[in-house]
């Protein structure tokens, strides 16, 4: 059973800076890819970043590319995510989970999603 609980979201101004936060429960964490995937007002919830089980490689989506960066301490059986230069467009509810790829797309393998963190970014 896997459990997770993402923070570090908040309020903060366009160009800003965040840095969430996902703490896992599972005992197989390093075993897996996680993700980090968001849900905007009235949109359904779309990918956003993943690293590999080895922290070797990452995956981000187009609009995030070279402004969001995720990492991942095994030890801790964390994984983070920096936001920086925040835009409007990135406020949404962020979530966290282990990820599957399968023909070059990026989805969660197991259906089960936390509170998520709020990420809001004013003008």
């Amino acid at each position: 059973q896997v459990q997770v609980v993402e923070s570090g979201g908040g309020l903060v101004q366009t160009g800003g800076s965040l840095r969430l936060s996902c703490k896992a429960s599972t005992r197989t964490f390093s075993l897996y890819n996680w993700g980090w995937f968001h849900q905007a007002p009235r949109k359904g919830r779309a990918f956003v970043a993943a690293i590999t089980s080895s922290g070797s490689g990452t995956s981000y989506a187009d609009s995030v590319k070279d402004r969001f960066a995720i990492s991942r301490d095994d030890i801790r059986k964390m994984v983070y995510l920096q936001l920086d230069s925040l835009k409007p467009e990135d406020t949404a509810v962020y979530y966290c989970a282990i990820v599957t790829r399968r023909n070059s797309t990026w989805s969660p393998l197991l259906n089960y999603w936390g509170q998520g963190t709020q990420v809001t970014v004013g003008q």
